[in-house]
């Protein structure tokens, strides 16, 4: 499962730099800049938790024991939520897309709540 999760933060940091440059250079003029906001928000969670997946499998090797595995999902399926909902917002102009990014927020808490109790648990 480790691997599982260093995978998906490989493929999740890549999108989140094409994304990132795709937002600086491809929507510059095209979107308002608030709408382009939103895009580059998306695009900074999108990056911060293909790291935190990265400390999910420094946790997997160090913390066998914890739930470690309902943190990757956490993060993997909140950036999904968080920042496909911030990307589709921007795009779209539909703006009770943004009612479904507080899910991927919580998704992400949740995240970093199950990665502490996996260093607690920890014999």
């Amino acid at each position: 499962m480790d691997r599982l999760f260093f995978a998906l933060a490989s493929i999740s940091g890549f999108l989140g730099v094409a994304l990132g440059a795709f937002g600086t250079h491809g929507l510059r003029g095209k979107l308002t800049p608030d709408l382009l906001r939103v895009w580059e928000t998306g695009v900074q969670y999108q990056m911060l938790h293909a790291f935190a997946l990265i400390a999910v499998v420094f946790a997997a090797q160090r913390f066998p024991q914890g739930p470690w595995v309902g943190a990757g999902w956490c993060f993997a399926l909140g950036t999904v939520v968080f920042s496909g909902s911030l990307y589709a917002l921007s795009l779209s102009g539909i703006r009770w897309l943004g009612a479904i990014t507080p899910i991927g927020g919580l998704l992400f808490l949740a995240g970093w709540i199950l990665l502490l109790v996996s260093a607690l648990k920890a014999s």
